[in-house]
């Protein structure tokens, strides 16, 4: 009798810490470290698309709003000569 092996996708996060004594003449410091892992997502091309025709728009629309609020400046300040 053969039995279906699953295969479990699991993630993992691990954090630890430890306390430090320090003399008054030394300086505490702080380390970070991290070990990132390669990981890959997959997602249908529909996905891909759709994020990418909002990033178009969203890119659109920031920069349409600098360019007014460059303008109104520049405006406002030719007025006020």
């Amino acid at each position: 009798m053969m039995t279906k092996v699953r295969q479990i996708l699991g993630y993992q996060m691990l954090s630890q810490s430890q306390v430090m004594h320090y003399s008054e003449t030394e300086v505490p410091e702080a380390k970070f470290s991290y070990d990132l892992s390669p990981m890959a997502a997959l997602f249908p091309s529909k996905l891909i698309v759709s994020s990418s025709v909002c990033a178009i728009i969203g890119g659109t629309f920031t920069v349409v709003g600098l360019l007014d609020a460059l303008l109104h400046k520049v405006i406002k300040a030719g007025k006020q000569l």
